[in-house]
């Protein structure tokens, strides 16, 4: 039985960690994933602010960058030709079911890592009370643990992961999924 709890596909493939959860409706609740809606994303950010938009905003920017620079084989890689830029993307498809990704308020964990799973966990601060097994910190802002299939990056705003911040954080998945 999973313990993962927040947005989107239940059984995603690209999952991303956050240290809060938004203030909307009853997703402080939620006990498990849960599939988002056309709209849900929209609401989300018009009821909690900001900050929650740019979230959603550079998630969609990095699965869509990441869709381009990748291999087709790749389980995203449809995003670019089926989506015409990132907020179509971001608003039909992010979070919702069948996305393969979620956004998660659970902690991650580490005793069995799926192996076809790359796991993102937004944000120094959080990552480092996380204790990830093998993590190297490869500059100030980027770690990665191949074992655990994880990377820790900046946190999903446009001033901490900046468009060439991004590029980079897709090489570094690009590297795990090879």
């Amino acid at each position: 039985m999973s313990t993962e709890y927040g947005l989107g596909h239940p059984n995603a493939r690209f999952q991303v960690y956050i240290a809060n959860r938004p203030e909307y409706q009853d997703i402080p609740e939620y006990k498990s994933v849960h599939p988002l809606n056309d709209g849900d994303i929209a609401a989300i950010g018009k009821a909690c602010g900001n900050g929650w938009r740019k979230v959603f905003n550079v998630y969609a920017k990095l699965v869509y960058a990441l869709a381009g620079s990748s291999d087709s084989s790749f389980y995203l890689a449809n995003v670019t030709t089926n989506y015409q830029n990132w907020q179509a993307y971001r608003d039909q498809q992010l979070l919702q079911a069948n996305s393969q990704t979620s956004l998660l308020f659970s902690k991650p964990r580490f005793d069995n890592p799926r192996a076809s799973t790359i796991r993102i966990v937004m944000g120094r601060t959080y990552a480092k009370t996380l204790a990830i097994p093998n993590l190297v910190w490869l500059n100030e802002e980027f770690a990665i643990s191949e074992s655990q299939n994880l990377i820790v990056c900046p946190y999903f705003d446009y001033r901490q992961l900046s468009n060439i911040k991004i590029i980079y954080l897709c090489d570094l998945i690009n590297t795990l999924i090879q």
